[in-house]
């Protein structure tokens, strides 16, 4: 049996990202900033945060305009980059 082959995304096209780090004050917008560099124009609606539930950890979800597999390349490793991100989903 051969191996399954992952569905080919159609860019450009809308992405949803999850970003995981310890909780900051500055954590969402330290995120905002990086994923601006890459996908410009992230509207404050189309970003959520949560705490964890003991508020050691923050996640930041994000809609973004995907244009290709080198923009999301470059996007997760300049995140998992900095140190401050533990989980890029």
């Amino acid at each position: 049996m051969s191996e399954p082959t992952p569905p080919k995304i159609e860019f450009p096209c809308d992405y949803v990202i999850k970003v995981i780090g310890d909780a900051a004050p500055d954590f969402t917008e330290f995120v905002v900033a990086v994923v601006e560099c890459h996908a410009p124009g992230v509207a404050d609606g189309d970003i959520t945060v949560n705490d964890s539930s003991k508020g050691r950890f923050c996640s930041v979800s994000l809609k973004i305009v995907a244009t290709g597999e080198p923009q999301l390349k470059a996007l997760f490793e300049e995140l998992k980059a900095s140190g401050r991100v533990h989980m890029v989903l």
